[in-house]
């Protein structure tokens, strides 16, 4: 019985893609404290895997980042996280509708899906009809021998070219930040990174 695949909105709070993984995981949407430590003590455990080159910042003072609250996870997270549950996650991009697999080398049976927008992750799952409850919320698929989860994973990909044609997205190029600190205006994420690490200010809200 085919359902429909939904955006199942997870709060920002900077938290978003360890609370998405929850939901799609556990279908709690609270898991981020529990899976920063996972990440900092998966990170911890192998310093040669997980040297400066590959993590951008020292070992140590990665694991001290990736457990405030405030800093934002992305593919290094995921790929942990992948592994540290066992199965793939597919994060669909809406700006490019791109599908980034993480844990795919591994052959794990089951797969989990994300949807990010350029600046926040959501959950996808499979519900029963229109409305339904999130209690009835399929969120774990079984990988098939082609490597497919069948049906689901084309109802997800029409989900992110809908919603890639209503530019439901941010393109982080080219989108315009205030500094919530001192109100300076930054274009793009780039702009926005090299004034953080200039002034320590990483508080930025969108504005149009």
């Amino acid at each position: 019985m085919e359902g429909i695949i939904v955006r199942r909105v997870i709060p920002s709070d900077n938290s978003c893609l360890f609370n998405a993984v929850g939901y799609i995981m556990d279908h709690d949407k609270n898991k981020s404290p529990e899976l920063r430590q996972v990440i900092a003590a998966t990170v911890a455990s192998d310093p040669m895997k997980y040297n400066e080159a590959f993590l951008g910042k020292p070992n140590g003072e990665y694991c001290a980042w990736i457990l405030d609250s405030e800093k934002w996870g992305g593919a290094i997270e995921l790929s942990i996280l992948a592994d540290y549950y066992g199965r793939e996650i597919a994060a669909y991009d809406i700006q490019t509708t791109r599908c980034d697999l993480y844990g795919q080398d591994r052959q794990y049976s089951e797969r989990v899906m994300l949807i990010y927008d350029g600046l926040h992750y959501d959950s996808l799952a499979m519900s029963p009809f229109e409305g339904a409850p999130e209690e009835f919320d399929q969120t774990i698929f079984g990988v098939q021998k082609d490597r497919t989860i069948g049906p689901a994973e084309r109802l997800a990909l029409n989900l992110v070219k809908e919603q890639n044609s209503k530019r439901s997205y941010t393109d982080t190029s080219r989108f315009t930040l205030r500094c919530g600190v001192c109100q300076i205006g930054v274009v793009g994420q780039k702009e926005a990174v090299e004034h953080a690490q200039s002034t320590g200010h990483v508080n930025f809200q969108e504005f149009r």
